[in-house]
């Protein structure tokens, strides 16, 4: 699957979160699979709306935190 701009700014933005947990430990507190997290960290999978709208409230943080204005 190709990847488009948004699904690499949400990439990045997750590796930088993560930052030294593991996927396991990160997907535990994000409320996902370890294989979902590693797909989306690796443009693999897009995520979904409602999707995005979980990890922007499991991360305290606003959709303009990931993608920008």
């Amino acid at each position: 699957m190709a990847s488009n701009k948004l699904d690499r700014k949400l990439a990045k933005f997750l590796r930088e979160k993560r930052g030294d947990q593991t996927f396991q430990q990160f997907s535990d507190k994000m409320g996902l699979p370890g294989s979902t997290l590693h797909r989306l960290e690796t443009c693999e999978q897009s995520v979904t709306l409602g999707k995005l709208e979980d990890i922007c409230d499991r991360l305290n943080c606003s959709i303009t935190d990931i993608f920008g204005k």
